[in-house]
């Protein structure tokens, strides 16, 4: 699709600022596990915090096809960054954009917003997978409580099952049945990191076991009604997918320029590789799978800014997009050879942060499911 110009300097702008204060230091913020909290309110400068949120609210009040362009901007220079943007944006500001009160939108996307609160997503659990909407073990009952700690932390979205008794030392009123949503603050008592899980990539950006232990939360902590928070999630993935496709093209586009970069420059059988029929024609076709992906995303952004149904479109970017990421990855280290599969060209980190684009905000498996009921 053709660019307007706004949707022009956006690209430009977020890539600009992604090579210079990204790229250079993305293999030390995944040793370090983390990135500096300066770093967030450098990027909220930018609007990259809040990009599709009106600008009434602190928003950058951009278009979701320059929010896509943007977040595969970030996600060139570092993969695991781009996961917290794509989160904060189209699940945290959004679902608050979507279901939050006005309280709830006056505390917190001010700080969201503004880089000073970084949101997480926890929807599933440990038995559950996929299915989301079989929770076998959180809880939720309404109790009578004098008094309501107020606090001060970033809210993490949680889905919990709704029990219909409620704790023997309490009265309870019966809430309805169903998955609702909450909006849990990291120090409320009774909220537990169980553990910062170890994985394959994207180290920087941590994914936590959350435990909840006669866990308190007030009335203001729910988000949209009650019963409604599996409804909540999905409609956030379909942003979401949109997002991840993003992310996934991003990633694609940074090892496929360090393949080419290589492939000009490595001289063999006296000329450069890429001359060479088996290099050339396996670098066109990675190139040509990359547009393929980039075009399916910014076609699914085009038709959420125009109010149109994205769903399939949607499940679609995101299949074919992480797939063929994956794909493209592993021809450009291919295409490196040896130097590929060695840290310092910068594939090997690409590779495990890519990997996992296929399995979150809903494996490819799922995004067949919903590919095959569209049809």
């Amino acid at each position: 699709m053709l660019l307007n110009a706004t949707q022009t300097a956006i690209q430009e702008a977020v890539r600009a600022f992604a090579q210079d204060r990204i790229r250079p230091r993305s293999a030390a913020f995944e040793a370090a596990g983390g990135y500096p909290a300066g770093l967030f309110a450098e990027m909220a400068g930018l609007g990259l915090m809040g990009m599709t949120a009106p600008e009434e609210v602190g928003g950058a009040g951009a278009d979701y096809v320059s929010y896509a362009l943007a977040l595969i901007e970030v996600a060139a220079a570092d993969g695991a960054l781009s996961t917290i943007v794509s989160i904060q944006n189209s699940i945290m500001v959004s679902g608050l954009l979507k279901d939050g009160n006005s309280a709830q939108q006056a505390r917190w996307l001010p700080a969201m917003i503004g880089g000073t609160a970084i949101g997480a997503f926890a929807l599933t659990e440990a038995d559950a997978g996929s299915d989301a909407a079989a929770i076998p073990h959180a809880r939720a009952a309404r109790r009578r409580r004098l008094a309501a700690r107020r606090h001060q932390a970033v809210h993490h979205l949680r889905a919990h099952r709704r029990r219909r008794h409620g704790h023997r030392r309490h009265r309870s009123r019966r809430w309805p049945q169903g998955i609702s949503a909450f909006l849990a603050p990291t120090d409320t008592p009774g909220y537990f990191v169980d553990k910062t899980e170890h994985k394959l990539g994207q180290a920087a950006s941590d994914t936590c076991a959350l435990r909840f232990e006669d866990c308190f939360v007030g009335d203001d902590a729910l988000l949209g009604e009650e019963g409604r928070g599996y409804g909540i999630a999905l409609s956030n993935l379909e942003a979401g997918r949109i997002g991840i496709a993003a992310q996934s093209v991003g990633m694609a586009q940074a090892a496929l320029e360090i393949a080419i970069a290589y492939a000009r420059d490595r001289i063999s059988f006296g000329k450069p590789i890429i001359e060479h029929q088996a290099v050339g024609f396996r670098l066109a076709d990675l190139a040509t799978r990359l547009e393929a992906a980039r075009q399916m995303v910014l076609h699914a952004a085009a038709l959420k800014d125009a109010g149109a149904p994205c769903l399939r479109e949607a499940a679609m970017a995101k299949l074919f997009a992480s797939e063929a990421a994956e794909a493209i990855v592993s021809g450009a280290i291919q295409t490196l050879g040896g130097y590929g599969y060695l840290e310092d060209f910068g594939l090997a980190k690409i590779y495990r942060d890519v990997r996992v684009c296929q399995i979150y905000e809903g494996t490819s498996d799922i995004q067949r499911m919903i590919i095959a009921r569209a049809l």
